[in-house]
């Protein structure tokens, strides 16, 4: 139902499944938003199951669910049958992000990938993904769950910049795959494979670096960390890890096309991190070796993004959303 909202006098739409909003769908809101002036549009969404795949392809929006654990976007994907008649990923994944869109918010959502429950498969299965040009995006109290790898891929190299707080995260193999800047604080990962639960493309800059904070990692028995085919860095701090893990630091693999690293390849760099039963000896703090010696209260987003954008203002923008 269309109830004749406009951005221009009323900076949000609501969608609901019973009819209750302006739409029943929520990509029926992305397509209605005409307008590119600058503002932060705002689709606020009811709680429900959305059985839908989203295409986002305007910048400065934000798409806030009722509730985490109850508004809930569920598709299907594996992207080599999506790859079998397309020419690049761009649909391959539940929420799909145009090449060059900037200033995206997603908060209190769950999105799932649930092809492989149905299929019986784990290979690729984006949930969120990101094409080149695409940063300042924001992932805020929500679930991203995939059957398969590669779960969250929010891929520029060299200049994405991608904020996640207050998360959940599940999938297979590379399941949290960021390219460029990516700081992440007060997470949880689950991971169900046996090669890796992170993944990092720094290869574009070399300041570019993956960091998380205050976090917690479990997975299945013997699930291990995190590895790179590219130039990669890593900055793990006051992170936990489950007795699941297994005694493998990040690492270096070969991939099918050869890779020279331009940078030292063990850009792994931990603080305060602490296994719940066991230390292993590569969780020493070694932070003190990173470039410029940095001290842990210096890690911050600010830190990681080299002062070109405070996600937390972006996020204040929208923390007195209500509808009227």
């Amino acid at each position: 139902m269309q109830t004749g909202n406009s951005f221009a006098s009323n900076p949000y739409f609501i969608v609901a499944k019973d009819g209750s909003g302006n739409f029943t769908t929520i990509q029926q809101a992305l397509n209605a938003i005409t307008n590119e002036d600058g503002k932060r549009h705002i689709i606020f969404i009811k709680n429900g199951i959305y059985n839908e795949k989203l295409f986002i392809e305007k910048c400065n929006i934000a798409l806030i669910g009722e509730n985490k654990d109850s508004t809930r976007i569920i598709y299907a994907e594996l992207r080599s049958n999506w790859k079998l008649n397309n020419p690049d990923d761009y649909g391959a994944a539940v929420i799909n992000i145009k090449d060059g869109i900037t200033d995206l918010i997603l908060q209190n959502l769950t999105v799932y990938n649930n092809y492989g429950i149905l299929f019986n498969s784990t290979d690729h299965q984006f949930t969120v993904k990101s094409g080149a040009g695409t940063t300042r995006i924001i992932i805020d109290n929500c679930k991203i769950i995939s059957d398969g790898g590669d779960a969250l891929s929010l891929w520029n190299t060299p200049d994405g910049m991608f904020y996640h707080n207050n998360c959940f995260f599940e999938g297979y193999v590379d399941y949290v795959c960021p390219r460029g800047y990516c700081f992440i604080e007060n997470c949880s990962f689950y991971g169900h494979n046996k090669t890796a639960s992170i993944w990092h493309d720094g290869s574009g800059r070399e300041d570019n670096k993956f960091v998380i904070r205050n976090s917690y990692f479990d997975g299945v028995p013997g699930f291990p960390l995190g590895r790179h085919h590219r130039d990669a860095q890593f900055y793990l701090l006051d992170c936990t890890f489950s007795s699941n893990m297994a005694d493998k630091n990040i690492y270096f693999y070969p991939s099918k096309i050869p890779v020279t690293l331009k940078w030292d390849e063990n850009r792994y760099y931990y603080f305060n991190c602490h296994g719940v039963k066991v230390d292993y000896p590569w969780h020493a703090d070694n932070l003190y070796k990173a470039p410029g010696s940095p001290k842990p209260e210096q890690v911050t987003a600010s830190w990681t993004f080299n002062g070109k954008w405070d996600p937390y203002q972006s996020l204040r923008e929208i923390s007195n959303f209500k509808i009227k």
